[in-house]
């Protein structure tokens, strides 16, 4: 069984007791640290080597954002998941857009949360697909006017067939429901998603998520049921063929060759 090394950072100390209490109670998680601010978790990181940390956004020396930039901009970072009393807050879109791995709302059932840092060190995504809605909506009312066209120039690197597994992680899809959307196997579809990454310079699945939909390539879809009718039209065959892309018709620009 491999254990998940866990850092809390959050300034209240009751807050810090109860988390640790309840993570610490699951057999596959080990609370290495505890922090009351955001200035202390560089050190603490380099300390106890954390497999996530466990982030409070609002801190009175350096917040939960601060924090998150400067871990994600490390090497050997380690997965971020923020904790926060709002569903669709600016600053939690901050923290995402840095890199951390999604947010948990401060009232969330223990079991979720548990649920929520495993699914992290997993490297699967947290967000529900409602969650991620309600975030991009959010997200497309707070940002300039020129996002579209920068995130569009930005996908424009990827080709036809990753620009589908975007879409589809936009959607807050795990690996495995994407594989039977686009059919492929879950391992095509981890190397893909590791491919977008690298070529678009992000940290992880969640910041793909808010690229696709500041690009507009989630317009029209529903979140399950969209995206996987036209991908099952499209007669996708697990190789690299394909049909009618989601991609294609909202983005409308050129993309590279496929390649797979």
């Amino acid at each position: 069984m491999t254990v998940i090394r866990l850092l809390l950072v959050d300034d209240d100390p009751l807050v810090r007791a109860g988390l640790a209490l309840m993570l610490g109670g699951a057999e596959d998680i080990e609370i290495v640290g505890e922090a009351a601010d955001g200035d202390e978790v560089a050190a603490l990181v380099d300390r106890a080597r954390p497999d996530v940390v466990l982030m409070d956004i609002r801190m009175p020396t350096v917040d939960g954002l601060t924090a998150t930039e400067l871990l994600r901009s490390r090497e050997d970072a380690p997965q971020v998941v923020v904790l926060t009393t709002f569903h669709a807050d600016e600053q939690v879109l901050r923290a995402l857009r840095a890199g951390a791995a999604g947010f948990v709302l401060k009232d969330t059932p223990p079991a979720e949360i548990v649920d929520a840092v495993r699914k992290v060190a997993a490297g699967d995504p947290v967000l529900s697909p409602t969650v991620t809605r309600q975030l991009v909506r959010h997200a497309v009312g707070t940002g300039p006017d020129t996002r579209r066209a920068d995130a569009r120039a930005r996908l424009a690197v990827l080709n036809d067939r990753e620009r589908e597994v975007a879409v589809t992680v936009g959607q807050g899809r795990s690996n495995a429901e994407i594989a039977a959307a686009l059919y492929m196997s879950v391992a095509t579809v981890k190397t893909h998603v590791s491919r977008i990454l690298a070529k678009l310079g992000l940290n992880n699945r969640v910041q793909i998520a808010l690229l696709t939909y500041d690009a507009g390539l989630l317009d029209g879809h529903d979140g399950h049921g969209g995206y996987e009718g036209r991908a099952g039209r499209g007669g996708h065959d697990g190789r690299g063929g394909r049909g009618g892309h989601a991609g294609d018709a909202s983005a409308g620009d050129a993309s590279a060759a496929d390649g797979h």
